[in-house]
């Protein structure tokens, strides 16, 4: 166990807890409280919780330890309160991947059917896109609401897509942007505690995962993203939130776009009723989790979506946040075809391919400072199983910049494959874990 805080010091000493967790120790309650309120604080230096992040890594966090670590990043900022809304509410969280523009139609979807939805968005960094990015695509649309802003938009309108405040778990904030560049980024209690420390202090009472897994997913391995969404979930039921985690195949892109132009109009395209296959199951099979874990399984979201109700509510959403829903969404200067070298059936598509060729389009940054192209990214015109022809397009890329073409190219050498056979089909949905 943690060592007792000598007399007349501090009452934990950072370099002794280091020793603690990388001995194997268990933190005590209140040496995880101290820990995360000094480095929030400026107390601990960053070095030394960059040492502690990577004992974390290595000798991971015992149940008891990761519960008291997300309360304690929940501790470090405010916490929203919904109940005074007149609908029950409801969030979601996706791990991220390439093509995963979910969001978009599934907020106005679920709020058409009578909850609401607060989603808390963030950006995109490296090969995988950022919802706000996204959105921010569409003319005079803002990311930035004050809370007030925010449940005023929930009452009226049933769904907001906003960045969360900078009061929310900063201790996240903090340690987020530490672990981004030491390394230690792949830590199932640290991923699992920094998205249910943010999402809890958010207030919603229901939430519903989508763990990605796959080459364009964070979590490449099935087990590893099974154990992520089993801690997560647990997370949530022990902070009384009503959790519910899917499993999601991540392997190829989801839709026909990657960026964040493009990815608008798809969603829009759903909306209308239309829309790629796939992204019209993972919205419907999403919405329904969320409807149920928050009390109205009875009712149908494919109804919702089909009279033109989720639609209407996407439009007052975009609206409500200063956006023009009729303006035409930008589209990039320059445009370079991707063809097909022989005949067959499209055999694979990597995510992650495609995603670091959207991402050196410019629809992705390297560092969160960087700017984006709204209309850069890659187009879909073939998936898996899909036959073509010598010569058919496979695929169309988008940028301002013509000159970042030949990187795009190098990301999807390899990333594709034309053969004699169609690949087995793959689930959207591998799991369910509640």
């Amino acid at each position: 166990m943690t060592p007792p805080p000598a007399a007349g010091r501090a009452p934990y000493d950072a370099v002794e807890l280091i020793r603690c967790k990388r001995d194997g120790g268990e933190l005590e309650p209140a040496a995880v409280d101290w820990l995360l309120q000094a480095y929030t604080d400026g107390e601990v230096a960053e070095e030394q919780m960059a040492a502690m992040a990577m004992a974390v890594f290595f000798r991971g966090l015992t149940r008891a330890e990761l519960g008291r670590w997300t309360a304690a990043m929940i501790a470090s900022g405010e916490r929203l309160d919904f109940s005074g809304l007149s609908r029950p509410t409801v969030d979601k969280h996706s791990t991220g991947g390439v093509g995963d523009k979910i969001t978009l139609p599934l907020a106005p979807l679920v709020a058409a059917c009578g909850v609401a939805v607060p989603q808390l968005s963030g950006r995109g960094l490296g090969h995988t896109g950022g919802t706000l990015d996204k959105l921010e695509a569409v003319p005079g649309w803002r990311a930035g609401l004050s809370n007030a802003e925010m449940l005023a938009q929930l009452e009226d309108v049933g769904a907001v897509i906003c960045a969360a405040g900078s009061g929310l778990a900063p201790a996240d904030k903090k340690l987020y942007a530490l672990r981004d560049v030491t390394g230690t980024v792949e830590s199932i209690p640290l991923i699992a505690s920094s998205i249910m420390s943010k999402k809890i202090a958010e207030g919603t009472s229901a939430l519903v995962l989508d763990v990605k897994v796959g080459t364009g997913a964070f979590m490449k391995d099935e087990a590893d993203a099974r154990a992520l969404a089993e801690t997560m979930v647990g997370l949530g039921q022990d902070a009384g939130v009503t959790t519910v985690a899917l499993l999601t195949q991540m392997s190829s892109p989801l839709g026909l776009t990657a960026g964040n132009a493009l990815e608008v109009q798809e969603s829009v395209d759903v909306l209308a009723g239309g829309g790629p296959a796939d992204v019209v199951e993972l919205t419907l099979a999403l919405a329904r989790e969320m409807l149920g874990a928050a009390g109205r399984g009875d009712v149908d979201p494919a109804a919702a979506l089909a009279d033109g109700r989720a639609m209407d509510v996407w439009r007052r959403m975009i609206r409500a946040q200063g956006g023009d829903p009729d303006a035409p969404l930008p589209r990039a200067r320059e445009t370079e075809v991707v063809r097909a070298e022989s005949d067959g059936v499209l055999t694979s598509l990597d995510a992650m391919a495609v995603g670091l060729a959207a991402w050196r389009l410019g629809a992705g940054r390297a560092r969160r400072e960087d700017s984006v192209q709204a209309g850069a990214g890659v187009e879909l015109h073939v998936k898996p199983g899909d036959r073509v022809r010598a010569g058919d397009p496979v695929l169309t890329l988008h940028t301002d910049t013509p000159e970042r073409f030949d990187r795009a190219r190098a990301a999807l050498e390899g990333g594709w494959s034309v053969g004699p056979e169609a690949p087995r089909a793959e689930p959207l949905v591998l799991a369910r874990i509640a």
